[in-house]
């Protein structure tokens, strides 16, 4: 069996994006701190405040004594001439009201102004100068890394803070490799000193690939994607980050920044597949290399219950190792999960968004819009160009979308170069590579891909041939479609770091959703974020990247921290306690129709890491399904669950069940430490997907949940 390719940022055209979010943006940057708060002012009163005038008492050191009599004396004057102030404002603006007082740095008050302006506090006989109260960040202790925060990762790491989360824990990168002098890998050193693509952190590099010695393809991290990857999984924990020029204002981490990582490349050089072969080797060698937790964010078509890889993928489960796997970037659609993301012992991860990214801008006649950078050529920032609204050149090549617009999949009419034209054309059929190759072929010195749905655009990624376009592509919202199909000139601002951009915890619509093949179990597993992901590339950057690629390392990492707090659990219970503690309420639907709850979108629910390294009770089966039921034949079909309770329960569990939705009825029950789920349909049960939410209770309160499902036909 071949596998077909990475699950990559945008592998094809129609396939990345978030669904239907309002555009919300603000943009952050460090430069620009501190900014102000326009409701309230610092007022500077006349005469000097006590530390710099003349008539107090000093010591030796001319430290001022407080307790002299000249400084009380003269602290009651500045005292006087604060109520003088206070009584012309109640005078002349008595909204306004001193909230603090100043007399030793500053000779001043602070104001809550209330709608006062502070061209009328200026006007008081006793006031110098006023300014709003500034607004100042730490310097040194940015803004939390939002992926973290949405998967509550730090305050899972415990004690030990980054140090210890997942500190010793092997996590096998199975992937295009990964490149061990970014910064993000560096802070355990390099004591072998060898140029053997290894240090302290990435503690081994290995090729697997039928063609890797004829080619003379080696470990490197030729390709980004494994790099990200790794970066997610085990970034250095206070790590700063640019993306284009623009500077992140927090330091990323990644979800287990102790951890120690191994590079398993099975894309080397320039190679676009991995056969099964190549994978299940990687996979033994890490295995055989005492690698703890694996991260596969790859996939192909999935082939039923028999699937070699995904059995492997089971056994190695069994025998210790956590194998974290994409689900796929097919959706969206019931039953496009891939291989070996259809493992059943897989923990396999859904995408959901994060709400920011760095975007550059389109000024059009003064209007600017938001427009996010592709990974093709460097655009020109600050220059002008003109937009050419490129018509279809056939009925196949027109976006069924926009009216009239060109998809730009199929060869576009030459233009004259030195016209410097940008081609605006829409989102859909082919992959992001065409459409700028097919522009850059006719003459344009750029692209402007109009989104084919609402929300915030993305970045969009190569196909991963080797040849790529070189002219520089942006796409914009369908949201702005208006402004940009109006053509005329456009000059592209430089990128800056804009949240909230869209929205956090919305599944992407490329997500791939359950149920599997055959015996149609819920996948995926859990969701993570897997949209506007930043990350660590080849040659100490980084950049934003979208796909359930993305997402499965973060279910990679935090396999790595539970397994690091409680290393004697076995595989299987680190799954059952990431799946059966997800947050079911956090994340949204992103297209007409679909339900956040439905278990084949989204699994168990979004990663809850604290709530994973915490978990009371773990169960030996994270989801139940009763399979592809005949509509008209009627079962009764019954599960037991085991469950161990790790110890911290004080008392008797007990079942209930909600969130039932479809044909089939559910119900569940608890005795010792047994777990029975029953679900039912009658002959005549409504046809089409059911599911229910199986929730486990001590004393009134939820300590695990596990979905439960089955498929009318």
């Amino acid at each position: 069996m071949r596998i077909r390719g990475r699950l990559l940022v945008a592998l094809a055209a129609g396939t990345l994006a978030v669904g239907s979010v309002g555009l919300t943006t603000s943009t952050v940057s460090i430069s620009a701190a501190p900014s102000v708060d326009t409701t309230s002012a610092i007022v500077l009163l006349k005469g000097d405040p006590v530390t710099t005038s003349g008539k107090v008492t000093r010591g030796k050191n001319q430290r001022v004594n407080l307790q002299g009599t000249a400084t009380k004396s003269y602290r009651a004057l500045l005292s006087a001439q604060r109520n003088d102030f206070k009584r012309w404002l109640q005078a002349n603006a008595p909204q306004a009201r001193v909230t603090s007082s100043y007399d030793l740095s500053l000779n001043a008050v602070s104001v809550q102004l209330n709608g006062t302006s502070l061209a009328t506090l200026t006007r008081a006989p006793q006031v110098v100068t006023a300014q709003y109260s500034g607004l100042y960040h730490k310097v040194g202790a940015p803004a939390p890394d939002p992926d973290l925060a949405l998967i509550h990762a730090v305050e899972a790491w415990g004690g030990a803070g980054a140090a210890g989360a997942g500190a010793g824990v092997k996590v096998a990168i199975i992937d295009s490799g990964i490149d061990h002098e970014h910064t993000c890998f560096d802070d355990m050193g390099d004591s072998d000193g060898r140029n053997n693509l290894t240090n302290n952190k990435v503690i081994i590099a290995k090729v697997f690939s039928n063609t890797a010695a004829k080619n003379g393809f080696d470990a490197s991290a030729v390709d980004s994607h494994g790099t990200h990857v790794a970066g997610t999984v085990a970034c250095d924990a206070g790590t700063a980050a640019t993306v284009d020029g623009a500077v992140i204002p927090y330091l990323m981490s990644g979800v287990a920044p102790a951890a120690l990582l191994g590079n398993y490349n099975v894309f080397p050089g320039t190679q676009e597949n991995a056969r099964s072969e190549d994978i299940l080797n990687a996979l033994d060698a890490a295995y055989a290399d005492g690698m703890q937790v694996a991260n596969m964010s790859l996939g192909g078509g999935a082939s039923g219950i028999q699937d070699l890889l995904t059995v492997a993928v089971d056994n190695l489960d069994r025998g210790g190792m956590v194998v974290a796997v994409a689900a796929g970037n097919e959706g969206p659609g019931y039953s496009t999960v891939g291989s070996p993301g259809s493992a059943e012992r897989a923990l396999t991860a859904g995408a959901s968004s994060v709400a920011h990214q760095v975007t550059a801008s389109l000024t059009i006649d003064s209007t600017e819009i938001p427009a996010v950078p592709g990974d093709f050529g460097t655009p020109p920032y600050g220059d002008t160009h003109t937009l050419d609204v490129v018509e279809p050149v056939s009925a196949a090549d027109e976006s069924p979308v926009i009216a009239g617009l060109s998809l730009g999949c199929s060869p576009l009419p030459a233009v004259a170069t030195g016209d410097e034209l940008y081609a605006v054309i829409a989102r859909g059929t082919c992959d992001f590579t065409v459409k700028a190759q097919n522009a850059q072929d006719a003459g344009y010195a750029g692209v402007v891909v109009i989104n084919r749905v609402a929300g915030p655009a993305f970045a969009m990624g190569t196909n991963g041939a080797p040849s790529q376009p070189t002219i520089p592509a942006v796409m914009v919202s369908l949201d702005d479609k208006d402004a940009v199909l109006g053509g005329g000139d456009a000059t592209l601002g430089a990128p800056a770091y804009r949240s909230p951009f869209g929205e956090s915890n919305q599944m992407g619509d490329f997500s791939s959703e359950g149920p599997t093949d055959v015996d149609a179990r819920i996948k995926p597993d859990v969701v993570a974020p897997g949209v506007n992901v930043l990350s660590s590339v080849p040659g100490g950057e980084f950049a934003f990247y979208n796909g359930t690629s993305m997402a499965t390392p973060h279910l990679a990492g935090a396999a790595a921290v539970v397994r690091g707090q409680h290393p004697t659990w076995t595989a299987a219970q680190v799954r059952s306690a990431i799946v059966n503690s997800a947050d079911d309420d956090a994340l949204s639907a992103f297209h007409e129709g679909a339900l956040a709850s439905d278990p084949n979108l989204t699994g168990s629910g979004l990663l809850d890491l604290a709530a994973a390294v915490n978990a009371e009770v773990l169960l030996d089966r994270v989801s139940v399904s009763a399979g592809v039921i005949p509509s008209g034949a009627g079962r009764v079909t019954t599960f037991t669950v085991a469950l161990t309770d790790i110890g911290t329960l004080s008392g008797a569990l007990s079942a209930t069940v909600d969130g039932v939705h479809g044909g089939a009825t559910y119900a569940a029950s608890v005795s010792g430490t047994t777990l029975t789920i029953t679900v039912t349909t009658t002959k005549r049960a409504v046809a089409g997907a059911s599911w229910a939410t199986v929730r486990l209770h001590q004393d009134g309160r939820e300590v695990a949940h596990l979905r439960a499902s089955a498929q009318i036909a």
